[in-house]
């Protein structure tokens, strides 16, 4: 099989079933997030990238949750149910019939093993041998199952640590779990599982030894022991973080990216982040934000689900929401929140504002304090700025409403009705002045306090 894949050549089915005792949570151990993604995501992204014929999670533990999960991170994932937990054999039984008439690869990942890379895929997708196992070199091996291979470097046979005697355990080639193998033979042997082991389970471990017997050859794709990290605890759920993070932020180094601070950036799973844009310290980047290049995020900043283009600043201070738009040359100053809304090229919102489900103009002033009331209690409402306005700080936009181009607001207005092109409005009550009431006020409450001594 090629390096390059036909669509159609290549199937997924990523494990996800299980309870995850360890993490300590009502939440399913593959939803815990890294990145600011559920692991489940990780595994269901690296796939993709192979373009496979079909996408399957096995979902058991917290099935609802993960199929609702899958859902919005692979809406063209499929999802089988292991309703009981008998081993990771029996987990792919449960997703072979929803791979009726496929011939190709199969490759089975692991819903809490986040960092298998593109890479490592390609290579066991396209490797030639009828099964292949996922191996590393370990620095403690530990209790992983080890992997015997012959001088040719095929695949003897994987033996369980308890199993092993001390020639194997001296062996530093370990198993990861991850399995690729042509789908007829994945069919064949995972009928003929056995149980009878200690745990009564049935074992994908199995496999590779049942096929060589067969006269299938069996061999060995290796990669970092980082790649292969499974997450069982919140303890390793920090270092999983802590690693993603780490190299995330020296990606974007390399990329030509300036971190102020890169220990104090925390990125998502699909942050995308232009050359020669600059990144202050303690930025949060959540899920879907792209930073094109020449863009600057000043510190204590957090954005998700947003778009900033080329020349624009955002921060410090400043949040941006899922569906914030900013146009080139932007500006978003200190304690600003955008969500839904799109700022087009060069306008200026510097500080203490709120613009939600809006439309902002071209080179439009928004003075401070300024809000979009776009919300009724029951439904959003739009509010639409013209380009080149000016509106006055304080001003509360009670949508739905328009300002028309080149039109202004008076500063702590409350605008309800439409202000049209090149006009003024203004919504405040005449100022009224008492001459010496202040002095007299304050006199009174002076004596009011004094008399309650």
């Amino acid at each position: 099989m090629s390096a390059q894949h036909e669509k159609g050549e290549i199937a997924v089915i990523i494990l996800a079933a299980g309870q995850g005792s360890r993490m300590k949570s009502d939440l399913p151990k593959v939803l815990h997030k890294v990145g600011a993604v559920p692991m489940v995501g990780h595994a269901l992204a690296a796939a993709r990238s192979l373009d496979p014929a079909q996408m399957i999670v096995v979902a058991g533990h917290g099935a609802e949750a993960v199929t609702k999960a899958v859902g919005k991170l692979d809406p063209e994932a499929k999802i089988a149910l292991q309703t009981e937990q008998l081993g990771t054999g029996h987990a792919v039984a449960q997703a072979l019939p929803l791979l009726d008439g496929f011939n190709g690869r199969v490759i089975v990942l692991y819903g809490d093993t986040p960092f298998i890379s593109e890479a490592t895929l390609a290579g066991l997708a396209s490797h030639d041998a009828d099964v292949v196992v996922l191996g590393f070199e370990a620095a403690d091996p530990g209790r992983y199952g080890r992997l015997v291979t012959g001088d040719d470097g095929t695949l003897q046979k994987i033996v369980e640590y308890k199993d092993a005697d001390e020639t194997t355990r001296a062996i530093r080639l370990c198993n990861s779990g991850v399995m690729a193998a042509d789908a007829g033979l994945l069919r064949r042997f995972i009928g003929a599982l056995g149980n009878d082991n200690a745990s009564g389970e049935y074992y994908l471990t199995d496999i590779p030894g049942m096929a060589r017997e067969a006269g299938h050859r069996a061999s060995v794709v290796t990669c970092h022991e980082d790649e292969t990290l499974g997450v069982n605890s919140r303890a390793e759920l920090a270092r999983a973080e802590a690693i993603f993070q780490t190299s995330r932020r020296s990606q974007a180094l390399e990329d030509g990216v300036t971190l102020t601070v890169p220990e104090t950036v925390w990125f998502a799973l699909d942050t995308h982040i232009g050359r020669d844009a600059i990144i202050g310290p303690n930025v949060v980047f959540g899920p879907g934000v792209t930073i094109e290049s020449g863009a600057e995020v000043l510190g204590f900043s957090h954005l998700e689900g947003c778009h900033v283009s080329t020349g624009a600043t955002v921060g410090p201070f400043a949040r941006l929401r899922p569906g914030a738009e900013l146009g080139g040359d932007v500006h978003v100053g200190n304690f600003v929140e955008i969500k839904n809304s799109v700022l087009d090229e060069g306008v200026k919102v510097g500080h203490l504002t709120y613009l939600g489900d809006a439309h902002i103009g071209e080179h439009t002033n928004i003075g401070a304090g300024t809000v979009t009331c776009n919300y009724d209690g029951v439904m959003k409402h739009r509010t639409e700025i013209g380009r080149n306005s000016f509106i006055g700080s304080d001003t509360m936009l009670v949508a739905p409403v328009s300002i028309g181009d080149n039109a202004m607001t008076g500063s702590g207005s409350v605008i309800t009705q439409d202000v049209p092109a090149d006009a003024l409005g203004l919504g405040r009550a005449r100022q009224v002045v008492k001459p010496g009431l202040a002095r007299r006020i304050m006199q009174a409450l002076r004596e009011q306090k004094a008399k309650k001594g």
